[in-house]
């Protein structure tokens, strides 16, 4: 079943939210309404995270994720990324990363098995999405 959700009177969701098949991370600071579907869906079958990053509620925009690992931004303050690791299952990897994209949901776009990559993406970040992600990377672009 189909459920309308909005974000503060926005329908970008995906920009308020990061889904795995393992996890849920939604933004903090939203109305009730809005956890409580993602709670009430997703919530018996893995742990829906309310989370920041940045001290910002783009958390969809801010990191890159997957079933096996999640890379957020150098800027992610130590209590935004302990709330996380605490609320994440132990074989999840979390990684800060240092780059100049700091919205890496803008500039990583990602699977189980393989990530698109942005051709600017600094080659350790490259580096970083390979050992945490665990997939292989692509540099392109996608429209334009």
């Amino acid at each position: 079943m189909a459920t309308r959700l909005n974000f503060e009177n926005s329908a970008e969701v995906g920009v308020f939210a990061k889904i795995t098949n393992k996890y849920a991370l939604v933004a903090s600071g939203g109305a009730e309404n809005f956890y409580s579907v993602f709670e009430n869906e997703l919530g018996p079958h893995i742990p829906v995270v309310h989370a920041s990053f940045c001290q910002t509620k783009i958390i969809g925009r801010m990191c890159a994720a997957n079933s096996k690992g999640l890379l957020v931004p150098q800027q992610t303050t130590d209590m935004e990324l302990m709330v996380i690791r605490n609320m994440l299952p132990e074989e999840i990897k979390i990684q800060r990363v240092e780059e100049r994209f700091s919205a890496l949901g803008n500039v990583i776009a990602v699977n189980d098995h393989v990530a698109l990559i942005h051709p600017e993406l600094d080659k350790n970040t490259e580096e970083i999405i390979n050992d945490v992600l665990g997939v292989e990377t692509f540099r392109t672009t996608i429209a334009n």
